[in-house]
Order: structure tokens, then sequence, then C-alpha cells
């Protein structure tokens, strides 16, 4: 299948259900943020608190992307060279690793508790804010190991090509996720606390699935037996997986230092206004995400196995139809950012910090496509060095210095378009390094 089956209708049959994760991922945040806004008297502050927790949320999911990549791209070669037992040892070493390192987040995030919120805030939210912070953070903890270990096994799933396994497991977790969130935040009043308790809950039934799923078919069973944390696979894992963890990790601190200053220049309000645009953002470039995991096995297998010129087919498919698709999500958010950004909070001061924001970053909304798949690809066929400075560069060697700088000049302005520069400079350097690959391929 992965060597034979035409490029594009096998992108195609594989990018689906991973898009599909991809977007329900970005359900577990959309909707928390969306009924803890709904909340009566304290909506904004409440926005707040969830979108200062977001960047420790996707600190987690970094890590979980980083052992379900690395090890799933090594997965994907190795089956491609035809090496099973490799693969197998990886698959079970990969998930050991991310169980490790998610009780370790556990456990020292429920030590540190305090000292990580007012580090995740601007000193300018109120001390009632922080309460709200520290409800959500605390339960949300309870859940690092597993939301690791589901991203690790949805990953492996996919690079072994039973992206329908690892659909079904994400969903089936986004739509407990949903169902609780107006049961407990609303009807049984339980504000941030109900939301942190639907997303764990998702998170619980997505892990238990995807484990399920991991055992079915054709696909590599996890044993204790196969887990080898040595020398070599730690390497295999870092080289494949660590662009995954600076793309996630650099947009958790750019979350961070997005939030310290828009609490700077217009406290509460502002963050919530950013927070949303940021999910909002965030759910469309999921997509987009999707798009390139779907490509991402087909490019590692036929890379093990040879065939670059499917390599290079896939990438210019891929780059060609997911610019067009964000041109016109771009228009979309341009012309209704202000209706967009009232479905989660109404207040004046929100929607107008919002809307100007996801105006500017719409605007620069397209170029993702060639960001995303540059760094795909670079990721799958070995390249980590390469991968992990263009997987950098649009939230941090770009946006750090943009939201430090900016603001200074511009004020709230300067934090609202931050983003769309930091996007303008990340493809400028990520365009050349893609063109030195493509020609080796030829």
């Amino acid at each position: 299948m992965m060597t034979e089956t035409p490029v594009p209708r096998l992108i195609t049959k594989l990018a689906v259900p991973t898009i599909i994760s991809m977007l329900v991922t970005g359900l577990y945040n959309m909707a928390d943020t969306y009924f803890v806004a709904q909340v009566p008297g304290k909506g904004t502050l409440a926005t707040a608190a969830v979108g200062i927790v977001f960047p420790m949320m996707a600190v987690i999911q970094a890590l979980g992307f980083m052992f379900g990549h690395g090890s799933g791209n090594f997965i994907a070669r190795m089956l491609g060279a035809e090496k099973k037992k490799e693969a197998s040892e990886m698959a079970s070493t990969g998930f050991a690793m991310a169980l490790l390192f998610g009780l370790l987040v556990l456990t020292l995030g429920q030590i540190f508790l305090r000292p990580m919120t007012e580090f995740l805030a601007s000193s300018d939210v109120t001390e009632e804010t922080m309460e709200l912070t520290m409800q959500y953070a605390r339960i949300i903890l309870m859940g690092a190991p597993f939301m690791m270990c589901q991203f690790v096994i949805n990953n492996q799933l996919r690079f072994q090509g039973s992206a329908m396994y690892a659909m079904v497991g994400l969903v089936a977790g986004a739509i407990i996720n949903v169902g609780l969130d107006p049961l407990l935040i609303l009807g049984f009043d339980m504000g941030v606390t109900g939301a942190a308790i639907a997303t764990i809950s998702g998170q619980f039934i997505s892990f238990f699935i995807l484990y399920a799923g991991s055992r079915r078919g054709e696909n590599i069973r996890l044993h204790i037996k196969d887990v080898h944390i040595n020398g070599y696979y730690i390497k295999q894992v870092l080289n494949g997986g660590f662009p995954s963890l600076i793309r996630q990790g650099m947009a958790a601190i750019a979350t961070i230092l997005l939030n310290r200053a828009a609490g700077e220049y217009g406290q509460e309000a502002a963050i919530a206004g950013m927070s949303i645009v940021t999910r909002v953002l965030m759910m469309l470039a999921s997509a987009m995400i999707g798009f390139g995991q779907g490509y991402q096995p087909v490019c590692s297998f036929n890379y093990g196995a040879g065939r670059k010129d499917r390599v290079r087919q896939g990438f210019w498919f891929c780059l060609r139809w997911g610019t067009v698709f964000l041109l016109v999500i771009s228009t979309v958010c341009i012309i209704f950012a202000p209706q967009i950004i009232s479905l989660f909070r109404d207040d004046p001061d929100v929607v107008a910090v919002g809307s100007a924001a996801l105006r500017y970053q719409a605007a620069t909304l397209p170029l993702l496509a060639t960001s995303v798949m540059i760094n795909m690809m670079l990721q799958s066929i070995g390249k980590g060095v390469k991968a992990s400075v263009t997987a950098s560069a649009r939230n941090g060697l770009f946006f750090i210095p943009a939201i430090l700088i900016l603001p200074l000049w511009l004020e709230l302005t300067g934090v609202e378009m931050a983003q769309a520069v930091a996007d303008v400079c990340a493809v400028c350097l990520a365009i050349p390094m893609a063109a030195s690959e493509l020609r080796r391929m030829k």
C-alpha cells in the first residue's frame, strides 16, 4: 500500500482521519474555553484562567508528540526496511518513556503548583483569577500521564497506517469532553473545576480505546519485554521527535509571553481575547498539521524503501492543496472576525482585542502550509537538526523577539500582530532548507 498506491489517494486516505484527530485535539481546549466563558459573573476571569493554563497543557502535549513522533517515525522507517524486531522494541520503549515522563510531570506539577501558575500568569491578574487558574491546573495535571501516552499510541498507530484506529480513540474522548463540559460547568455550577474534570475524563477514555486499538489487526503490540530504554532508542526518539517537542514547546513559551504581554497592556480582557484567538487559530492550524501528518508515514516509509520520487510527489501535493485550504479559511476569518470572537465571549473589550488579532493572524495564515509541510518532510526523512530549526522558527526564533519588541512601540497592537510578523519570517527561513533536500532527492 505505501509504495504502490498513487500518492494523492494514499495521502488523502491517511490524512482524513488524521485531520479529524487533530481537530478533535483542538476541541479539548476549545470546548473548555467556550463553556467557561458562559459562567455568570466570572466568564472573562474563567476564560483568562483557562488561557493561562493552556501553555502547561501544550508542554504535556509536546512531550507526548515527541515520544509519539520520535517512535512513530522510526517504526515506519523500520517497517519500510522490513525490520520488524526494531519496530516492535521502539513501540514499547516509546510508550514506556512517555509514561515515566507523564508521572514526573504530574508529581512536580502538584508540588510546585503555586509558583508554576504565577510564572504562567501576568503579574497584573487578580488573585481571583489566580485561584481559578490553580483550580483548573491542579486537575489537568492528574491527566498528564494519560494525555502523553494517548498521543504516543495515536502516532504509532498512524505511522503504521492505522489512522482510522487513531481517529476513533481521539474522537471518543472528545465526545466525552464536550458532553461533560456543559453538564459540569453550567449544570452542576462547577466552573473551571468542571471544565478540568471533563477534559481529563475525555483523555482517560481516549487512552483506553487507543490502547485497545493497538492490539487489533496487524498493529504492533506493546509488551514490557520489548522495553529497552537505552542510548540507541533514546537517540532515535530524540532525532525523530525533538522537532515536535520544539514545535509544541515553543508554542507553549509563546503563549506564556503572549499572556504576559496581553495582561500588561489590557489585563484580563486582553488575555481572554488573545486566548480565544489562540484556540481558534490552533483549531485551524491543527487541520493543516493533520494533513501533514497524513503525509508523514508516506514520507518515512517511502524514504526508508528508497522511493524518493514518491516523497517529493507527496510534498508538492500537500503544499498545493494546503495553501488553497488556508486561503479560503483566511478569507472567512478576516471578514467575520468579530462574529467568531463573539461566539465565545460577548464582552466588548474582549471582542475588540480578539477581532484585531484574528485579522492580523489570518492575513498570514496561508503561509502556514509551507512552514508545516517543510517541517513534516524534514522530520520524516530523519533530518533532525533542520527539522528542529524550522519547528522552532514560527513560535520561537521569530515570535519571541516579536512579542518582546513590538509592544514596546505599538503597545496592545504590537501584541495583536506579533504572530503574523513571525509567520512571514518563518517561511523565509524554511524554504531554503527544504530546497536543498528536495534537490538531493531528484
